[in-house]
C-alpha cells in the first residue's frame, strides 16, 4: 500500500474504510462552504465517491490519487492529485474544521507534491479555489504556486450566488 509520511502526518489511500470520518467533513456546510461539489447531502453520496476512489486505487496506473490525511491516528482530511493528459497534476485538499489552522493541509500538499515530482515525474501543477477562500490560496502560495488567472461564474454547491475562482500554477 502506497504510504507517504511527513514529520506529523501519514498519507494513505483514501477509500471506504474512511466512510464515517470523510462524511463528517464532506457533509458539513461550514467545512465545505467554498467547495464546488460539496457538501454531500447523504452518506450514500459519500459512499459512492469513496467506492469510485477504491476502484481507481485498484488500477495499475490511476488517473488520480486521493489520500487520507492521518494526524494523531485520526483521518482528518484528504489531499489529491488528478492527472491530466497535458502532463500536469491538479491538486486539492480538504481538512475537517476541527483541525484547521494547524498547517496540516500545507504539510500534506507539500508531501504529495514532492512525491509527484519524484515518483510520477510531474513538473507542472495547477490548483483552483474560490476567491474568498483565503486559507486555500495562501497554501497554494506557500507551495510556490503563482496566481495565473481569475474567472467568474464559479457556483459552489451550497451557494445560490456565482462567485470568482482563482487559478494557481507551478512549473518546475
Amino acid at each position: 500500500m502506497l504510504t507517504i509520511k511527513t514529520e506529523r502526518l501519514t498519507l494513505k489511500p483514501l477509500g471506504m474504510k474512511y466512510l464515517e470520518t470523510v462524511h463528517e467533513y464532506a457533509s458539513d456546510l461550514e467545512n465545505t462552504k467554498y467547495m464546488l461539489f460539496l457538501p454531500n447531502e447523504s452518506i450514500e453520496e459519500t459512499k459512492e465517491f469513496l467506492q469510485m476512489v477504491d476502484k481507481e486505487w485498484a488500477l495499475d496506473a490511476p488517473s488520480f490519487y486521493e489520500f487520507a490525511i492521518i494526524y494523531e491516528n485520526q483521518q482528518v482530511g484528504a489531499v489529491s492529485l488528478y492527472l491530466n493528459e497535458a502532463s500536469y497534476g491538479e491538486m486539492g485538499w480538504i481538512i475537517n474544521k476541527k483541525y484547521w489552522r494547524q498547517g496540516i493541509a500545507y504539510e500534506a500538499a507539500a508531501a504529495l507534491m514532492d512525491y509527484s515530482i519524484r515518483e510520477l515525474h510531474i513538473k507542472d501543477f495547477i490548483a483552483h479555489c474560490d476567491a474568498e477562500n483565503v486559507a486555500s490560496y495562501k497554501i497554494m502560495e506557500k507551495l510556490g504556486m503563482s496566481r495565473t488567472g481569475t474567472s467568474g461564474g464559479r457556483k459552489n454547491k451550497s451557494s445560490e450566488v456565482e462567485g470568482y475562482e482563482y487559478q494557481y500554477e507551478l512549473h518546475i
